[in-house]
């Protein structure tokens, strides 16, 4: 009984502290020089159906652009929830440039998997001890621990994609791909997922 307490209690912690965004892959177009932006516009695509994480993803990035002195805008702010509904590519950058916008910053959900794990408490070979000496110690010892149950833990990965393109050019002019294991929560995996790209960004010298 102790036993199944203390694994409960251990996948307890491990939910709610094994959580990590890192960037898979970046590319950066090898004719863009350091440029300053007037304003960037981030974009999460719809296919991020939650309102709220889509909201918060677009709002963790504008900050750390902020943060950073660099003018940035969320687009459902600027535009509302369907920014570009109904509009052609024409009518669509013709309204980013006439708010003064002259880079896009989009945000994609490429995949999102579950994964169901089961852990089997596998029995430990410890070397010969007082318990060993005697059948009924022997017996007990090694009964509670043959079977005593596993347990279930669940995992959810998130693969994102952000783009950045030049409004005047219309171009690409920076790709990455991240992973995000078990966010606990969106605020927490909206502001990793900001600040990992931002900093990656920089590192690519695109400001």
């Amino acid at each position: 009984m102790m036993r199944s307490l203390i694994s409960f209690i251990l996948l307890i912690g491990l939910g709610a502290s094994c959580y990590n965004s890192s960037i898979t892959h970046s590319w950066k177009s090898p004719k863009v020089k350091p440029k300053t932006y007037e304003k960037i516009i981030v974009v999460a695509l719809e296919n991020i159906n939650d309102h709220e994480l889509k909201e918060k993803m677009e709002n963790h990035l504008v900050n750390d652009f902020l943060e950073n002195n660099v003018k940035a805008v969320s687009a459902v702010k600027l535009y509302g929830p369907k920014y570009f509904d109904g509009l052609n590519e024409s009518a669509a950058i013709n309204k980013i440039k006439n708010d003064s916008i002259d880079a896009i910053l989009t945000i994609v959900l490429l995949s999102k998997k579950k994964e169901k794990n089961y852990h089997n408490n596998y029995i430990r070979y410890q070397p010969y001890n007082y318990y060993n000496q005697h059948f009924w110690g022997y017996y007990s010892n090694m009964y509670d621990r043959i079977y005593e149950p596993g347990y279930y833990t669940e995992n959810t990965e998130y693969f994102w994609e952000s783009n950045l393109y030049d409004v005047g050019t219309k171009e690409l002019i920076y790709s990455v791909q991240t992973k995000s294991f078990n966010p606990s929560n969106w605020n927490t995996l909206a502001h990793e997922y900001g600040k990992i790209i931002f900093e990656d960004l920089q590192k690519n010298n695109l400001f």
